[in-house]
């Protein structure tokens, strides 16, 4: 009894692996976002498997019904309609309650908008955070944006056409008009499109370019220095530093380089922060 995660497509066909293949051919059942457009994939590579739905609106029905079906001895594939199933796309709550019912998921690993669009985006690929689609509207949205003015990471978002103008001049308000992003669209596609600039010359853009197709938002990171940051702040970046196996001496140090505060008074920060996160410590873990 096993829940593979199938990663599919997200556009062009032939980026399918043969491990895919394999896993969708040798599994009594496939769990669809959307049977229909899933039909397609499997009818392309010559795949026979039953497929059943499984979606956000039916999940609370089906979960159950492919927990039984796994605790009977079958394999199941989920796949969403592109990419990777739980990436701003339905599976999360499926695999969730595959784990808690201690079932094995294996995850077979293809295609990603997100990594695709920051592999070619020109921007710091080192470290990077995943916000997939931003609220909506209302005070969500705005807390996401504010959150977004001081992440030092390159950051990458989704977005749909007909909303890319507001969100990219709410980027522009909160983060500023000259942050570089690269705006990647429908990616693997024939008409895929990298477009890379300021926040303001992208909005100048898409004045003129109607948006269309699916698009990924590459946002360049903040420069500290012109940001005022507040003490928690800078104590966040230092305990992410930390984290990621950096020492406190070369968080400080460079944590200083990217703003104006002094070295010294950033490492009396990181001393506040607690010994177990810090490499440096002599406590034993």
């Amino acid at each position: 009894m096993t829940l593979y995660i199938v990663g599919t497509p997200i556009g062009n066909l032939e980026d399918m692996t043969f491990r895919a293949v394999k896993v969708l051919q040798s599994v009594e059942i496939v769990a669809a976002e959307d049977t229909r457009h899933t039909g397609k994939l499997l009818q392309h590579f010559q795949i026979q498997t039953r497929q059943m739905s499984c979606h956000e609106h039916n999940q609370q029905q089906r979960i159950p019904e492919l927990l039984a079906l796994m605790q009977q001895g079958k394999a199941i594939a989920l796949v969403s309609d592109a990419g990777i199933p739980g990436i701003s796309d339905p599976g999360y709550e499926l695999i969730q309650a595959t784990l808690e019912a201690g079932i094995d998921v294996i995850p077979i690993p293809g295609a990603n908008a997100a990594l695709t669009a920051l592999s070619a985006s020109g921007l710091g690929s080192d470290r990077f955070c995943f916000e997939g689609f931003l609220p909506a509207k209302g005070k969500p949205r705005h807390q996401r944006l504010d959150a977004l003015k001081t992440e030092t990471r390159t950051v990458i978002l989704y977005e749909a056409p007909h909303r890319l103008q507001a969100t990219l001049k709410d980027l522009s308000a909160t983060c500023g008009a000259e942050r570089q992003i690269t705006i990647a669209r429908e990616l693997t596609k024939l008409y895929e499109q990298f477009w890379r600039g300021s926040l303001n010359e992208a909005i100048q853009y898409y004045q003129e370019h109607q948006p269309k197709g699916e698009f990924t938002l590459v946002l360049a990171g903040a420069n500290l220095e012109n940001v005022g940051l507040s003490e928690t702040a800078l104590k966040a970046e230092l305990a992410d530093l930390l984290e990621q196996g950096w020492s406190r001496s070369q968080a400080s140090r460079h944590l200083a380089q990217l703003t104006d505060v002094p070295k010294r008074k950033l490492y009396q920060m990181a001393l506040e922060l607690p010994d177990a996160i810090d490499p440096s410590s002599s406590v034993d873990r």
